[in-house]
């Protein structure tokens, strides 16, 4: 694995956290910033071939 798709990676599993905790928190306002960060970084994936497992909650 490269760089580049090591950092993708770690970057949406960073983003999947902070999207839980402000879930959590109920901060409807980070939630949907980190879910649109989230999108993009998936979208970025998407665009360079990397393949990201979507976590089950989200994959239903």
């Amino acid at each position: 694995m490269d760089a580049f798709t090591a950092g993708i990676l770690q970057r949406i599993r960073n983003a999947e956290q902070d999207l839980r905790r402000a879930l959590e928190s109920g901060d409807d306002f980070l939630a949907e910033v980190e879910q649109s960060e989230l999108d993009d970084l998936h979208r970025l994936a998407a665009e360079h071939g990397i393949t990201v497992a979507r976590p089950e909650a989200q994959a239903a």
